[in-house]
């Protein structure tokens, strides 16, 4: 895929007020950590995630991405009577009709002449809106448009505690759940126009993407059948190697289309997972640490706002320069991988 004519002009995060550690989360598990003899320190030795965020459960994720959005327009030379597509994105919604793109419109104060719509694809909902918008704006449909991401994984973790203290688990059946430990919150938003109406802005060049789905398996969640909260279960090692494998050939995808070689991004940002995803995708990739911003240390995964909180914080601690190749890589439960190139 390529792009010609679209630009990011604003990007902006939130960060959630509520603070849990590792150790936090290890404390409530204490009784089954005693009666399996678990080590402490186990879930940040093992993910490299200190401590993640969240939101109460009164905030909306609407309300987390209008929040972020008006940070981004406020940083934007858009005028939000301007924008005329907006996108919500996040695997957190408000509830299964309207669309949460409905509300975060409202709040944000937007024009009534915009296309409104949720865009889901687990925890690659941020770089697929990126598309579409860039595509819109390529074909001359609209000028300017929002993607906006509020995520709030703390209904999963507490109902995952819940389930790891009730349940009469092994050490061997307790993995299934692990990789909900690493779960936190944030919203991020974009403001995505044609670059004439931001010639400083930062041009999206373009991409390559790969599903697999007959690995789709590796990584399940919805709502229990009694109704008491969303549950998910995941093969954490499988889902790592199919993930990374399915990561490996998107990127010579991704060198082909848009004739970059190995050592042509000057800046790498990643889907937040942990370390250990981290560290291998790096190895089998062939990329330099150097390159690598993270976020996964004081954010946990936080879904489909993890890449773009990550390239937000880049940007806010002048990781990014001027004329930066960033390359963003993402990879979400599918299993499916998107990969894009930007120009800073």
């Amino acid at each position: 895929m390529h792009f010609h004519s679209t630009v990011i002009d604003s990007l902006a995060y939130v960060a959630p007020p509520e603070v849990w550690t590792s150790a936090d989360i290890e404390e409530k598990l204490r009784p089954l950590y005693e009666r399996l003899r678990l080590p402490e320190g186990r879930l940040e030795l093992m993910t490299g995630i200190r401590e993640r965020r969240f939101w109460d459960h009164s905030i909306r994720p609407s309300d987390a991405s209008a929040e972020a959005g008006l940070k981004a327009l406020a940083k934007s030379g858009i005028a939000p009577d301007q924008i005329e597509a907006c996108i919500h994105c996040s695997v957190s919604r408000d509830m299964l009709e309207p669309a949460s793109a409905s509300f975060a419109h409202r709040i944000m104060g937007l024009s009534p002449n915009v296309q409104v719509m949720d865009v889901s694809n687990a925890c690659l909902g941020f770089l697929n809106s990126l598309t579409l918008l860039s595509a819109m704006i390529d074909s001359g449909q609209i000028k300017s448009g929002i993607v906006v991401s509020g995520e709030n994984g703390k209904p999963l973790l507490e109902r995952t505690i819940q389930l790891l203290l009730e349940k009469d688990l092994t050490r061997k059946t307790i993995k299934p759940y692990f990789a909900n430990l690493t779960i936190g919150a944030g919203a991020v938003a974009a403001v995505v126009c044609h670059e004439s109406l931001s010639p400083q802005g930062h041009r999206l060049l373009g991409g390559a993407c790969i599903a697999d789905t007959s690995s789709n398996d590796l990584c399940q969640g919805d709502s229990n059948a009694e109704g008491l909260g969303y549950e998910m279960q995941t093969d954490s090692e499988e889902m790592l190697h199919a993930g990374v494998n399915l990561a490996a050939k998107t990127w010579s995808s991704f060198k082909e289309s848009l004739g970059w070689a190995d050592d042509t991004a000057d800046r790498v940002v990643c889907h937040q997972v942990g370390s250990a995803h981290q560290k291998l995708l790096f190895e089998t990739l062939g990329l330099e640490n150097e390159k690598d911003y993270s976020s996964y240390q004081t954010f946990g995964n936080t879904g489909s706002a993890a890449l773009p909180i990550t390239l937000a914080k880049a940007e806010e601690d002048g990781f990014l320069t001027k004329g930066d190749k960033v390359a963003m890589l993402g990879i979400g439960s599918g299993l499916n991988c998107l990969m894009m190139g930007v120009e800073w």
